[in-house]
């Protein structure tokens, strides 16, 4: 069992958390980590770039000039591709980016990412991540006696209004609920705040198989 204090909002120690060693995976999953954030950066791609073909630009289908005897190249219409102006060839059009990643990869994925994070100590578990006001002062006096550093993942299992509140406007800080948390998400913040009741739904996430 890998053992993890737990802190209160003043930064004092208050207990230990326990997190089963069969849930922890460090020796493969690293090819499934890097499908799924590629898959999750494909997703997040909008895909409207559009372009018009000879067919979609104005215009009428009468000849530039005649065909013959004008010393010139030859010309069909106005809307061809090689003229400014005309069409696009091959151009882009809407579409979608999305990949498929089978569940077993996804949930491989999840797994070494949470792992690695909790491995290299970068998790710092609360046992309640409430505030008394929706104060951003009082947020980052938090923080600063948690002893983190930006950027972060601050991780809960409900959404409170007044931390969400305090913690909207600080630049390099993300609120995400643990049912949510993905592994693009893990990767991109070098540590995590969770709450106690946030890290129980991660575990939780893992031994039913339900993670993402």
């Amino acid at each position: 069992m890998s053992s993890l204090k737990i802190y209160d909002v003043q930064g004092a120690a208050v207990g230990d958390i326990e997190f089963p060693e069969d849930l922890m995976e460090l020796t493969r999953g690293g090819t499934a980590v890097h499908e799924v954030v590629v898959a999750y950066q494909a997703a997040q791609r909008a895909g409207t770039a559009s372009t018009r073909d000879k067919g979609e630009v104005a215009g009428s289908g009468k000849k530039p000039w005649r065909q013959k005897g004008t010393g010139r190249a030859r010309a069909g219409y106005r809307q061809s591709p090689v003229w400014r102006g005309g069409g696009t060839a091959f151009g882009p059009k809407p579409r979608s980016y999305a990949k498929h990643v089978n569940k077993k990869v996804a949930r491989l994925a999840f797994r070494r990412a949470l792992s690695e994070k909790i491995a290299a100590g970068a998790v710092c578990v609360v046992g309640e991540l409430t505030l008394a006001q929706p104060k951003t002062k009082v947020f980052m006096a938090m923080l600063d006696a948690l002893r983190v550093n930006r950027p972060l993942l601050v991780v809960v299992d409900r959404l409170e209004d007044k931390l969400a509140l305090a913690a909207r406007n600080v630049v390099g800080v993300e609120l995400e609920l643990a049912a949510n948390v993905n592994v693009y998400q893990l990767l991109r913040y070098p540590q995590l705040v969770v709450s106690r009741a946030g890290f129980e739904r991660l575990r939780a996430r893992l031994e039913n198989g339900a993670a993402k």
